[in-house]
């Protein structure tokens, strides 16, 4: 029989280095001659940039990315990752931002002193945003050459990096893992420097998009793509620009999976590490290339998810937004028609469902689109097998609902929160029924009658 002092010797070995560590890892700083304090002041660039802002450069520069604030709105900045081939490129573009959605103001700080911590503060000492990296062994910070903002220790190895915490954008080299953590969400538009209406995020067996809805009590789901039949789950997807061939003359734009299988975007016949892959206003997801033949912008798009040609996997009409607030979309990825209650319409910009403001079944009523399917449809199952009448009541019960769209060869129903763009389909069976007030009719004696 083995004495408690056998087994007791061992742990205290592993406490005592353990101990040891949390030691050293508490008392590793950063030397005063790495700490800095930038301050957000004095005069913006010269150069054009993406969203039309006003910029101002600071001490972080690894070709072709450097660090700025920037603003789309007088004193509301942003801290961001701006990426340009040389200094007479019509449009640098922005790759990475700390503080989306939550701007500071003029004399704001960047600093990192000697506990860390990565913090960006208003002049007064408010913290705005920070990497939460005090007493974590942080020596240092740099930007690497492939716009990887770090934080590392005293062997090397990252603390933190902004690679983890994307935007709307992946640069070459850069993952997406399971779980949403590292998800994209679309910027709401040019002035508004907030998060929009979409999200891409890597899920256990699939890529995922997603259309955030007021309406909706959780986001729709308008694209996905399947990426392993396998029991193991994927963790993650890396975004990759290598040589098709050792002369280096053609190059892949590719997202690695780690389950082993690769998905090829583009095939560019030049150089192409200089990429990234956004996620747009719009919902697209976009590869963009710096190509020095580009006369406007230096990019060029060499890859397009929804595109109205063959070189995209999706037609444009599986945007929600292609045809506005509300239209229907053909196969040539056109916006033909405004449905209404008295048929399809000519289509404008123009052209928006009716408001109902009761949820009374009495003050509404539908009319029925035949030969076309929801956003959702084709990558959502919808609820069933259930009868058109009791999809119906679900829509007439659901004040939210704007209309619901049924399928009657395979009796699946689908309820809507938003309209927007409809597909329409060569199958007259696929339906949609979109809710209206009913009208109003004055009576002689002054009294409204439905």
């Amino acid at each position: 029989m083995a004495s408690s002092s056998s087994y007791t010797m061992p742990f205290l070995t592993f406490f005592f280095f353990f101990s040891v560590t949390l030691i050293s890892i508490a008392r590793a700083s950063v030397p005063p001659s790495e700490t800095f304090k930038y301050v957000n002041e004095g005069e913006f660039g010269p150069y054009a940039n993406e969203y039309g802002g006003d910029y101002r450069v600071f001490g972080f520069f690894s070709s072709p990315f450097q660090l700025c604030f920037y603003n789309t709105t007088p004193n509301a900045y942003t801290l961001a990752l701006r990426m340009g081939i040389q200094r007479t490129e019509p449009l640098y573009r922005w790759v990475w931002e700390a503080n989306r959605g939550k701007p500071v103001r003029e004399n704001s700080t960047l600093s990192l002193g000697t506990e860390g911590n990565l913090v960006l503060a208003e002049a007064d000492g408010t913290v705005v945003w920070q990497t939460n990296t005090a007493n974590k062994g942080v020596v240092g910070c740099k930007l690497l050459s492939n716009g990887n903002f770090v934080l590392y220790d005293s062997k090397g190895n990252f603390v933190w990096q902004s690679f983890d915490y994307p935007t709307d954008t992946l640069l070459v080299g850069q993952s997406l893992r399971v779980g949403g953590v590292t998800k994209l969400v679309s910027r709401k538009s040019d002035e508004e420097n907030v998060d929009g209406t979409y999200s891409f995020v890597l899920e256990s067996k699939q890529l995922s998009m997603y259309r955030k809805i007021n309406n909706s009590p959780r986001p729709v789901l308008y694209n996905s793509v399947t990426l392993t039949n396998e029991k193991d789950p994927v963790q993650y997807v890396k975004f990759n620009s290598d040589p098709e061939t050792d002369e280096g003359f053609a190059y892949k734009l590719t997202l690695e999976i780690s389950a082993g299988s690769i998905f090829n975007f583009a095939r560019p016949k030049y150089n192409s590490t200089a990429s990234f892959l956004r996620l747009g206003m719009d919902g697209n997801l976009m590869i963009y290339t710096y190509y020095d033949k580009v006369f406007w912008g230096g990019y060029e798009k060499t890859f397009s998810l929804f595109d109205r040609d063959s070189n995209g996997w999706q037609t444009e009409c599986q945007l929600p937004e292609r045809c506005g607030k509300f239209g229907v979309c053909d196969e040539d990825s056109q916006c033909v028609a405004c449905p209404s209650e008295k048929g399809l319409l000519g289509w404008s910009k123009s052209c928006e469902p009716k408001k109902v403001t009761s949820c009374a079944a009495k003050d509404f009523h539908y009319y029925k689109v035949e030969g076309v399917d929801h956003y959702m449809s084709k990558f959502t199952r919808g609820s069933g097998p259930v009868k058109v009448e009791d999809c119906g009541k679900k829509c007439t019960t659901d004040c939210k609902c704007l209309g619901y769209f049924y399928n009657q060869d395979t009796s699946r129903c689908w309820i809507a929160y938003d309209l927007m763009t409809l597909t329409k389909v060569s199958d007259s069976t696929h339906l949609g029924f979109i809710k209206v007030p009913r009208q109003q009719v004055i009576t002689g004696n002054g009294h409204p009658s439905i």
